[in-house]
């Protein structure tokens, strides 16, 4: 099955980190089910070089891209615009 690296960057306004926290659950939720049907692959926060969390980076794998903006169109980052950026980009994970 094809796998995308997910990149995420977060919107930057005072605001931005406080929506963050407070949608966390909701995306973790998420995240969580994404792992009990085997599409998620890893992922986690990109942080600042102050250790704040800017923004998101996950490995998933669905069977197309289609199917990847599927779980974009309800994950609540983009909904509570936490997430200002995302990049979507096939991706392979090594094996070694």
């Amino acid at each position: 099955m094809p796998q995308y690296l997910i990149t995420a960057f977060d919107y930057t306004d005072d605001q931005a980190l406080d929506r963050r926290m407070a949608t966390r659950p909701a995306h973790l939720e998420m995240v969580k089910q994404l792992k009990a049907t085997g599409n998620f692959i890893l992922g986690g926060a990109m942080l600042s070089p102050e250790d704040k969390m800017i923004g998101s980076t996950l490995v998933v794998e669905f069977e197309n891209e289609a199917a990847v903006q599927q779980y974009l169109a309800q994950e609540p980052y983009l909904l509570q615009k936490v997430w200002e950026k995302v990049d979507v980009k096939p991706f392979r994970v090594a094996t070694v």
